[in-house]
């Protein structure tokens, strides 16, 4: 069944999707990596992290981590 839209403007988009008219099946996909070391991810009031000395490794020998370009 055809849709009609009138006029639409969109200032920002930032990641999701928009469809405007007729759709069966909308599956967005989006993959990232972070690394973080010993107490970088910590969140809250008063946060004391005694980590000495401490490494993260970065090295990522391998091409692809998670292939979504053939689930589309």
């Amino acid at each position: 069944m055809p849709a009609i839209v009138g006029p639409v403007q969109i200032n920002s988009v930032g990641g999701g999707s928009v469809n405007f008219g007729d759709s069966f099946y909308l599956s967005p996909k989006a993959t990232g990596k972070t690394q973080g070391g010993s107490g970088g991810f910590n969140t809250g009031n008063f946060i004391v992290a005694n980590n000495g000395l401490s490494a993260t490794n970065t090295i990522d020998p391998d091409v692809n981590d998670q292939n979504i370009a053939a689930n589309q």
